[in-house]
């Protein structure tokens, strides 16, 4: 066998019992080498005669082309406007790479061993041609099982399109929209739970507040969207449950913003005009603070208002103060849920950051690398195609997303229920929906 400077390495030497490397395929091990001198490629011949039953059981145990560690590429915005998310969510992936590790890494029948994952961190700074050139970049030279990245629509979108050119599992759990599954692609996979069904969720929500008489019927909603696959989802997802409940509520304005807008006075001004009693927008979280500073600086008020699935951030609550109390959000998961592995991720996150799990982006990234953990250990191997195959049977019934099932639909997406939380003075958050996870009331009418 050739090592990695071309010549031949680790079968020949000239001295007995010396502790040596083997290369088998990527990885190196450790045997002893016979007494043997070489002067030509003969003696690599008598070497493995010599040492034939050894060198067998060796490649039987070990298996073909077995590396030494399982190569994970991740391509997240680090740095740009998605930079804290993106951190988040890449510090959730290394949380639980670094629990894998620590419990022995993954177990891959074909190499008879445990084999701790590796990783291959990229920062796209948050731009869409970085993005999938980045995604394009470690699918085709770094040797990688899988990719885990795309945090947001946009990048999302950007980098799901390479995944079947280069036949490498992607999975997003960061991105949402359903134009990124709705392609017939076979390598993709997404952690997060479709924008629309945020969208239509928020109002079976308020639909069921009504019911119970906390609010009138017939309220007027205006709705103020990204101008992204993202913002289109969600005004589908709440103007379908409107037309098949007519009476509950009506939409008095729709319009679309700039993602990443710096001055939103001209569409609040808007809002204002048409004096609607609930205002829902769906927004990234820099377009929610900026955005709902300009509100409060406008005077505008309404009695609910929603920025979709954006509102207990810690950075937003740190940025509007009081301003942020009272709104409310359909989110993919908060640390409040009431679940034993919910309560165990979130210390052991804080004990390796020094701070709580802030919104959905640590626990939805770090769920990512536990369904590939079972993907590869159900398929037995590091074969792509298998691992693909495999994590379209994944089921994870200790999930820690709402519900605590994780398995992707036929699109490679999850299907996961929101949960409601409205965030309250003295930055508390209450989960108001569903109720069998409730923890406080929601207030339907924010105090002025």
């Amino acid at each position: 066998m050739r090592d990695r400077h071309g010549g031949i390495g680790g079968i020949c030497a000239s001295g007995a019992n010396v502790e040596g490397g083997l290369h088998m395929g990527n990885a190196r091990r450790q045997g002893p080498r016979p007494w043997v001198w070489c002067f030509s490629t003969f003696c690599l011949v008598s070497a493995l005669a010599i040492v034939g039953p050894w060198w067998a059981g060796l490649a039987a145990a070990q298996g073909p082309n077995c590396p030494e560690a399982i190569r994970v590429g991740l391509v997240f915005p680090m740095t740009g406007r998605e930079g804290r998310p993106g951190t988040y969510q890449v510090e959730g992936i290394r949380l639980a790479m670094e629990q894998v590790n620590a419990n022995g890494g993954v177990n891959v029948k074909a190499c008879g061993k445990r084999l701790p994952f590796k990783e291959i961190l990229y920062d796209d700074q948050s731009d869409q041609g970085r993005s999938v050139q980045l995604a394009e970049r470690t699918m085709s030279s770094d040797n990688v099982v899988a990719v885990i990245g795309g945090y947001s629509t946009v990048l999302g979108e950007a980098q799901s399109v390479v995944a079947d050119r280069y036949q490498v599992p992607w999975i997003t759990p960061g991105a949402a929209a359903s134009a990124i599954f709705a392609q017939g692609r076979q390598w993709i996979f997404g952690t997060l739970t479709p924008v629309d069904v945020l969208g239509y969720t928020t109002m079976k929500f308020l639909g069921s507040v009504a019911d119970q008489g906390k609010l009138e019927k017939g309220l007027k909603i205006a709705l103020a969207v990204e101008n992204t696959d993202h913002g289109k989802d969600y005004v589908e997802g709440v103007t379908r449950w409107i037309k098949e409940h007519p009476g509950y509520f009506s939409v008095v304005f729709n319009e679309s913003f700039q993602l990443g807008g710096t001055d939103f006075s001209g569409i609040l001004q808007r809002v204002k005009a048409v004096n609607a009693d609930i205002f829902l927008s769906d927004a990234h979280l820099q377009d929610y603070i900026t955005m709902h500073r300009q509100y409060t600086q406008t005077g505008l008020y309404h009695r609910i208002v929603s920025y979709g699935a954006r509102g207990p951030e810690e950075p937003a609550r740190k940025a509007l103060g009081h301003a942020a109390d009272y709104i409310f959000a359909g989110t993919w998961w908060e640390k409040g849920l009431p679940y034993k592995q919910v309560g165990a991720f979130a210390q052991a996150y804080k004990t390796k950051y020094g701070r709580d799990p802030d919104s959905f982006y640590p626990a939805t990234a770090y769920d990512s690398v536990r369904a590939l953990v079972a993907a590869i250990e159900a398929a037995g191997s590091l074969d792509r195609t298998s691992v693909r195959d495999a994590l379209k049977k994944v089921r994870l019934t200790d999930s820690l997303l709402p519900g605590q099932v994780l398995e992707f639909q036929k699109n490679g997406q999850v299907l996961a229920p929101f949960v409601i939380v409205q965030n309250k003075p003295g930055d508390k958050v209450d989960f108001v929906y569903p109720t069998d996870t409730q923890t406080g009331e929601f207030v339907t009418k924010i105090p002025r």
